[in-house]
């Protein structure tokens, strides 16, 4: 049935909810009325945008060019903003500085009550929703219009936009045919794209024709000349900045650049990014004020121009040493396209009340209070954002930042609209709650359910104490709690020596360490001996680390303290075996991921963290480079055709594995081994290790997953089952939890065939 239906109230009120009372109810919520479109709108726009991306040869390197120009401007902001004033004033334009959102909409509202503007039109613009322009200007008794499509839609509705770019991409065409014809009282059909487009378009010509001012945004500005640089689909923003006698710009300070000549990165990675176009359809350099089109021969061919440059906690934001990156950010909406927690609850429920999804915590804290950023606990951390931003934004890390300060906050018992504060992210981890610290000190937990299992293990299965356990520390009494192991990592390898496999006869000389992280070693020492036994049947030497909190669960909660703590140990005992020859091999992803990309934060030492960093692999990425290096034979080290279970394989990889680039080796070494694997097109399965468990966040997390759940149903049509494998602790749970089969880890399987 197609959807029509609308959200249960206002969605503005969903998304307060979210942030004042109760962020679960806002998911719950959000699951149950939201449609497929966001889901498929973001995929669409994600497919396009890998397509558009692999034909820019120099990527990687406009990246970094972005990336420079943003870094000095915001250096140098104070100094840009006085240049950009004297540039403006000289072009015969007014300038105005903001200092917060009320005093953007007084400036704005006495310039048009000062001209006389009783009908303006309006581009898309983020700032403008910041600041509640639209609601000062009707109080002045001044006409509204949206030109944008789909802001014209949710103005329609009088909804919020769910999303940077497309802020109507919640609302499919059936849903937009049905409120048309409630809001316009219209008989008209409405029931084709095309039809709807040309309803708008009618009704919004009428509108620029007769529009007194306009009112726009811009993608960037350049100081030295006062230039404006706006990219558009539709020709609205053209049509709103060039047409009425009077044009109005209000603009974050934070999109000001030195010159026009540092547009240029911009422009190529900013449609690509967004929406895989290598071009916007519309992008305007303009230098206002404009003289008029000569099509209007009635309009005074000289026009009014003001700028209203946009403080309101930017400044402050400039100089918190965590979280300054967020004014590096350029709009696109990469990260929450490619975020599955987003794609599945759209920005209504992952959003506050301008910005949404990763990137939209920082920018809710600065605008509008801490109180406002708590829907940025739905960041997993699980990384599939990093290689997208076309700025390099850590989001990830900004998230972890405002779980820590969240934490603080609760712990005062107040939210009151607390400012981004400076308080340094190391000093302590005060504040944190009973569910905090009950999965982020998982090393605890570990050490002491390992040490009195079975007891442990019986206690976790009684429901009476589930149920204590969901009041307490929210743990989901549907989630199977994972088991601890009777024998750790540690303990199995104590043992080993006695039951050694025979190595082959080479001349591979590599020496390892393989990293006992708390995840394997209490819970499922099992992969940590497989990766053991194969690394030593290759003829590699093996030995294995003191079991070690690496940090990666006390990070995932905010305790970033801890987490600093713990890494620095882990690295002090790393770098000895390091220095000694052997390379790190990790079994978890996620554990490696904080020794490549988390440990720049928590390391104070260069020299260290770039040693972990090259020379720490996850175990198969590690098995398949000195298989290639030595031209060994994969189906004879692997053959794939003596596995009790087959050689059909369903193949799901971990989040970070893939944002490390060491996925493909796994499916490499599968398929050279003989096996036939099918490759999960799903990037996440939900899980994101302690988010899946949690109360709260159970059902977005197995709606996430549902995706995977189905593309294993529909690849086992034919009526062949194929054997589970995926690499990470957490989706081997989620496969195991939605599917209800054995899941296997790659060295699992593998491990069974060395004779």
């Amino acid at each position: 049935m197609p959807d029509t239906t609308p959200f249960s109230g206002s969605p503005r009120a969903l998304a307060n909810k979210s942030m004042k009372q109760n962020l679960f109810d806002a998911i719950r919520m959000a699951l149950q009325v939201q449609s497929a479109a966001v889901r498929h709108n973001t995929q669409s726009f994600n497919q396009s945008k890998n397509k558009t991306l692999v034909t820019l040869p120099d990527y990687q390197q406009l990246k970094d060019r972005a990336r420079a120009i943003k870094e000095r401007s915001i250096a140098a902001l104070p100094e840009l903003i006085t240049t950009l004033e004297a540039s403006v004033k000289r072009n015969g334009g007014h300038f105005h500085l903001a200092v917060d959102a009320k005093d953007a909409s007084t400036h704005i509202t006495d310039i048009c009550t000062k001209a006389g503007v009783r009908l303006l039109t309006k581009g898309k613009s983020m700032t403008s929703e910041e600041v509640g322009l639209n609601h000062a200007l009707e109080a002045a008794g001044i006409e509204v219009v949206e030109t944008d499509l789909a802001e014209f839609i949710l103005q329609a509705a009088d909804e919020q936009p769910s999303h940077i770019i497309a802020p109507a991409i919640h609302y499919s065409r059936e849903r937009i045919t049905a409120l048309f014809k409630r809001v316009f009282h219209t008989d008209d059909s409405l029931t084709t794209g095309e039809e709807l487009t040309r309803f708008a378009r009618e009704r919004l010509r009428e509108k620029f024709l007769a529009a007194d001012a306009g009112i726009t945004g811009a993608n960037f500005i350049a100081a030295d000349s006062g230039t404006l640089m706006l990219v558009e689909s539709e020709g609205n923003i053209r049509m709103t900045s060039m047409m009425p006698p009077l044009h109005i710009a209000i603009v974050g300070v934070e999109k000001i650049i030195p010159t026009r000549a540092d547009f240029a990165p911009f422009l190529e990675l900013l449609a690509a990014s967004a929406t895989g176009q290598k071009l916007s359809a519309y992008t305007s350099i303009i230098q206002p004020p404009l003289d008029a089109a000569p099509v209007l021969a009635d309009l005074p061919r000289q026009r009014e121009f003001h700028l209203v440059l946009v403080d309101n906690g930017r400044m402050k934001l400039r100089q918190d040493p965590a979280l300054h990156d967020a004014l590096y950010c350029i709009r696109c909406s990469a990260c929450l396209n490619v975020c599955a927690n987003f794609q599945t609850v759209g920005g209504h429920a992952f959003g506050g009340e301008t910005y949404s999804g990763g990137i939209g915590g920082t920018w809710e804290a600065t605008t509008r209070g801490l109180a406002n950023s708590r829907f940025s606990e739905l960041c997993t951390g699980c990384s599939r954002c990093l290689p997208q931003c076309p700025v390099r934004i850590d989001i990830p890390w900004l998230n972890t930042v405002l779980r820590q300060r969240i934490n603080r906050n609760d712990a005062e018992q107040t939210f009151k609209a607390l400012e981004i504060a400076n308080s340094g992210v190391f000093d302590d981890d005060e504040g944190a709650s009973l569910q905090k610290n009950f999965f982020g000190r998982y090393d605890v937990l570990g050490k002491w359910g390992s040490r009195l299992a079975p007891f442990s293990n019986w206690m976790n299965s009684l429901s009476l104490n589930r149920l204590l356990l969901e009041k307490m520390v929210g743990l989901d009494q549907r989630r199977k709690a994972p088991a601890f192991a009777e024998q750790t990592l540690v303990d199995l390898f104590q043992d080993l020596p006695t039951q050694q496999v025979k190595a082959l006869e080479n001349d591979i000389k590599s020496k390892v360490v393989l990293f006992a992280d708390i995840f394997t070693n209490y819970g499922s020492p099992s992969r940590g001996m497989a990766a053991i036994k194969i690394l030593r049947h290759l003829g590699i030497d093996v030995t294995l680390s003191e079991v070690t909190a690496d940090g990666r669960a006390a990070l995932s909660q905010g305790l970033i303290a801890t987490a600093k703590e713990q890494a620095e140990h882990t690295a002090s005992k790393l770098l000895k075996y390091i220095e000694d020859g052997r390379d790190v091999i990790v079994v978890e992803p996620s554990v490696l991921a904080m020794f490549r990309l988390d440990y720049r934060h928590l390391l104070d030492s260069p020299k260290t963290l770039d040693k972990i960093q090259h020379h720490s692999y996850e175990a198969i990425e590690f098995i398949w480079e000195i298989i290639r290096r030595h031209g060994l034979d994969p189906t004879k080290l692997f053959p794939a055709a003596k596995h009790s279970m087959g050689t059909k394989l369903f193949y799901h990889s971990h989040c970070q594995q893939k944002t490390m680039n060491c996925a493909i080796p796994t499916e490499e070494l599968l398929r050279a081994a003989g096996f036939d694997v099918v490759t999960s097109k799903v990037e996440c399965c939900g899980m994101a290790g302690s988010f899946g468990y949690k109360k709260e966040f159970y059902d977005l997390s197995m709606a996430v997953g549902q995706d995977l759940f189905d593309q294993v149903i529909q690849t086992e049509m034919d009526g062949s089952k194929r054997t589970l494998v995926a690499s990470g602790t957490s989706c081997c749970e989620q496969l195991q939890a939605g599917l209800h089969r054995p899941v296997l880890h790659p060295l699992e399987l593998l491990v069974e065939l060395i004779p």
